[in-house]
């Protein structure tokens, strides 16, 4: 009976946090097909639409790692489930927003949520499978990030073209709510808590960096600023990236353990999904 129990357990873990993953993958596409009508309705700019797609990978790229290390102080599912609330309310914000400002704010709370399930999905995964089919369980979970990304254009176009652009963030209510309450009654922390704090020096300079970059990468085309603020903003924010990266080879508790990067399939693996990500955007 036990056996059947744990095996019960697990694939319910795996449903449940493909399920969310595919949720918050979905939504980093879905507003690209959207986007003119969007603009078009909430006379928003030309630097508010873009970030209105940056700001949710920005967002979700700066606080990941830290989002982490609290699931590994406070437990892994309580944070998950966090994570489903909060995405489930910033989506519906999202569809009552009235400005362009407001959808960017919006899209930063549903980003925080779609960090919580990203940094904690994987975790929640490891404690429930053991060694021998972990492997598997982590692939089945990271293909509906694949499958996120690509069904998003489709789903955003169709929705935007049948019911409105504020349908592609309110059709995630129904399934936020459904595996927020499915994740709190069935999953359990099996992880164990450790100690540690947050890095803040390191999420500093990462967020910091980024947003300098990418201000910089849009604002200039658009000729918003000059030339020489521009390259300003492009060069410092490299300069804070490359300072994050010899800070946490220093930091004694960092975000992140750049001695990672010594181990050849882990470098090529992050190379290759880098490629990857490039090859995407510029199909877009």
């Amino acid at each position: 009976m036990y056996r059947v129990y744990k095996m019960e357990y697990k694939w319910i873990v795996l449903t449940n946090t493909t399920l969310a993953i595919l949720m918050a993958s979905l939504d980093a596409n879905i507003v690209i097909i959207a986007l003119p009508k969007i603009s078009s309705d909430l006379h928003a700019s030309i630097l508010e639409t873009i970030w209105i797609v940056l700001s949710y990978g920005l967002v979700t790229t700066t606080v990941l790692l830290s989002f982490g290390r609290l699931a590994d102080m406070f437990g892994r599912v309580k944070l998950y489930n966090l994570g489903l609330v909060v995405f489930t309310v910033g989506s519906a914000l999202c569809g009552f927003s009235n400005s362009g400002q407001e959808l960017i704010l919006f899209r930063i709370v549903q980003a925080l949520g779609a960090a919580f399930l990203f940094s904690n999905s994987a975790a929640i995964l490891t404690d429930a499978f053991d060694v021998k089919e972990r492997g598997k369980a982590l692939g089945l979970n990271q293909v509906s990030i694949v499958i996120g990304s690509v069904t998003g254009l489709v789903l955003g176009g169709l929705l935007t073209d049948t019911l409105g652009w504020r349908y592609i963030f309110w059709v995630n209510i129904p399934i936020g709510i459904f595996g927020a309450v499915w994740s709190h009654i069935k999953l359990r922390e099996l992880g164990t808590k450790t100690g540690g704090r947050i890095d803040w020096i390191g999420n500093c300079l990462l967020a910091s960096g980024l947003v300098l970059l990418l201000l910089g990468l849009t604002l200039g085309p658009l000729q918003i600023l000059s030339e020489i603020v521009e390259l300003l903003m492009i060069f410092g924010g490299l300069a804070l990236l490359a300072l994050f990266v010899f800070a946490e080879s220093k930091i004694e508790d960092p975000m992140f353990d750049v001695q990672l990067f010594r181990l050849r399939i882990f470098t090529t693996g992050n190379f290759s999904v880098f490629l990857n990500a490039l090859q995407e955007a510029h199909s877009y």
